[in-house]
């Protein structure tokens, strides 16, 4: 039985941010859980591997996780024997990984209740898309409400279609990134947005990138941007913007 928590260092130069997903890998051939966790950490994902499903099971007594990415065969009791046990007592959403492509094997993990499937050999870019995909459909919804036409942010109003942000009768420009930022914070204001669901979507760019947008973001609708009332971050969940 063996649980790991990768160094940082090993696998980014930057520290991760608060609220950086954690995922699970779970699976017996130490190379796979190596380069698994080598490459997702790179991604910007916290990761803890596990040889089989009780070390699994321990590191879930003492850790929160956003995601388990669980093989299927293992010795001992198998991942879907393991994924049919955790979707009576949790809620973290898994994806099987597994050298098996049979459609059997797909419809069996399906049944049980997982949320992803994905097949040995696979595309890593393809991975981590699926792991945003499945980590966003869990993120709270905002209140089913018809959207505003605008939204005010003290001396500031945003025109959510036609995108255009003013401050008096002065129109502040923005670029497409920053417009499209907003468009996405004012769609769900007042519930937080994490960085991995802004930059899931590529056209916005890495987590690290997001961070430099929303500061020049920030710069163009807070009195100090240094201290932010409008556009704030939330520990350990993101950004959230308030709106009067």
């Amino acid at each position: 039985m063996t649980i790991s928590t990768i160094p940082l260092a090993m696998a980014r130069t930057e520290p991760l941010p608060d609220d950086a997903p954690h995922v699970l890998v779970v699976d017996d051939d130490h190379k796979i859980r190596d380069l698994l966790t080598s490459f997702l950490m790179r991604q910007g994902f916290r990761v803890t591997s596990a040889s089989d499903t009780e070390a699994a099971r321990a590191a879930m007594r003492g850790l929160s996780f956003d995601l388990v990415l669980l093989d299927v065969m293992m010795p001992g009791q198998t991942g879907l024997e393991f994924a049919r046990e955790l979707k009576t007592c949790s809620t973290v959403p898994i994806c099987m990984l597994t050298a098996r492509s049979e459609a059997e094997e797909r419809i069996a993990g399906l049944e049980v209740g997982v949320e992803d499937y994905i097949a040995k050999p696979f595309e890593p870019r393809e991975l981590v898309l699926r792991l945003r995909n499945i980590m966003r459909r869990g993120l709270p919804q905002a209140p089913q409400e018809p959207p505003p036409d605008e939204i005010r942010m003290g001396l500031y109003t945003f025109h959510i279609a036609r995108g255009e942000l003013r401050r008096g009768e002065e129109t502040i420009k923005l670029t497409e990134r920053e417009r499209d930022l907003l468009r996405h914070f004012a769609q769900r204001r007042g519930l937080p947005v994490q960085r991995h669901e802004l930059s899931a979507d590529e056209s916005t760019g890495s987590e690290r990138a997001i961070d430099v947008q929303i500061n020049r973001l920030r710069r163009k609708i807070e009195a100090d941007p240094s201290n932010p009332v409008y556009l704030q971050t939330v520990r350990g969940k993101g950004y959230i913007l308030c709106t009067d």
